[in-house]
């Protein structure tokens, strides 16, 4: 039995930040209904690699649901979402502001059809002048205090390459859901649960707002910066925490030959020595922290002048042995080709009716109880049958003329 055995969710979701949040209640047991329109979620046909058939970008978030159509703008198709709606414990969707209210499906209304519904919604934006503005990954970085703080101190802002704005989103909407679950165990009502992906940015970004009001107090030495404003700078590989780190070139030279090194205080002599300067150790302007956080850039370039003549793996190895924390920097391909992430369940090969296989990211979330299989993204309708005709008890002639006017 998985965790939400027996929980339905109408997942009226498309692109990304809605169906990542769907995917995971799929993965951890609820019954997903992906409601599509007819022409099906658009991303069905973006960035294809393969003509004809359902690209990546929606297989990799669309596992374990299944499918249905509908056209939501028929009085008949109404009326089988309101069934729909009435079986269901959660609907989740993420169009622009007020879009399900149009339907004629207000909270209000939704609430008269199921009082035990957790009606989810992701949206840009709160409540204010931002509401209506149209929401997109990046712009949502770039609005919540991603972009602002990613690059270099002389470079413009920055994307990152975590989609935090949409599946960062995703994944607080999740947490919003199984929350509003539990609470309906004691209350018997559901409730509305909204995350905005501005909201969502800005709660992963929390350290640079801890900055920005530590500025008041002056300069941020563990920034490498040498200026300061008003605001919090831009540090590029700094991780501007406790603990000073930085990316330090690793051979052949290549884009992602590069290990991320930190340095602990009692790291620095196990350190000072691995780099052929045990003197550093000892000398009162090398050996605490306090004396190296005016010079952070040069020592990284010390220990840059190491690594340089290492592969990334060899100088894991030798900093591993001496406790030291640090990465390598992992390229999407050696990430796709990692056995353990592999043996972990963290990158899955998927088999389609359509495609074939294909690899996609696993279940981040272990439960020891409930195991996650992943299973492929369903074909646009492919469960019409079993929901409209074996659950809503239509008769299969009357699904045949549905399809015929359109409603289906």
């Amino acid at each position: 039995m998985s965790a939400l055995d027996g929980i339905r969710v109408l997942d009226m979701t498309h692109v990304q930040s809605g169906p990542s949040a769907t995917q995971i209640l799929a993965w951890l047991g609820a019954d997903v209904v992906k409601l599509e329109a007819p022409t099906g979620d658009i991303t069905r046909q973006q960035l294809r690699d393969v003509p004809d058939v359902d690209s990546l970008y929606f297989t990799m978030l669309n596992c374990n649901k299944r499918s249905i159509t509908l056209n939501m703008k028929s009085e008949e198709g109404k009326q089988l979402f309101i069934e729909m709606v009435q079986k269901a414990d959660v609907l989740v969707e993420n169009f622009g502001p007020g879009a399900v209210d149009r339907m004629g499906f207000t909270w209000d209304r939704l609430q008269e059809l199921n009082p035990r519904l957790v009606y989810a919604s992701i949206k840009g934006f709160g409540e204010g002048p931002y509401t209506h503005y149209k929401a997109y990954e990046v712009v949502a970085q770039a609005m919540g205090g991603s972009m602002t703080s990613t690059g270099f101190e002389d470079g413009p802002p920055l994307a990152t390459g975590a989609q935090i704005g949409d599946s960062g989103t995703g994944i607080h909407a999740v947490a919003g859901i199984l929350a509003a679950l539990v609470q309906r165990t004691s209350t018997g009502r559901g409730q509305r649960v909204t995350v905005a992906m501005q909201h969502a940015v800005l709660n992963l970004c929390r350290v640079k707002l801890r900055d920005q009001q530590r500025l008041v107090h002056g300069p941020l030495a563990e920034y490498p910066n040498e200026q300061f404003t008003d605001e919090v700078p831009r540090s590029g590989n700094a991780s501007g925490g406790g603990q000073p780190g930085w990316a330090v070139k690793c051979s052949p030279g290549g884009p992602n030959d590069y290990i991320y090194v930190i340095v602990q205080p009692p790291g620095w002599a196990p350190i000072a020595k691995l780099i052929g300067r045990p003197e550093l150790a000892e000398d009162p302007e090398w050996s605490t922290p306090a004396a190296r956080l005016p010079k952070l850039d040069k020592m990284f370039q010390l220990i840059e002048e190491w690594s340089s003549r290492l592969t990334k793996w060899d100088a894991l190895a030798e900093l591993n042995a001496l406790n030291v924390p640090c990465g390598p920097i992992l390229s999407t391909k050696e990430l796709i080709e990692d056995a353990s992430l592999a043996d972990n369940n963290m990158v899955v090969t998927v088999d389609h009716p359509e495609r074939g296989s294909f690899k996609t990211v696993g279940c981040p979330i272990k439960l020891s109880d409930s195991p996650v299989k992943v299973e492929t993204s369903p074909l646009l309708g492919q469960h019409n049958e079993d929901v409209y005709v074996r659950e809503l008890g239509l008769a299969p002639e009357r699904l045949a003329e549905l399809k015929t006017q359109g409603v289906i």
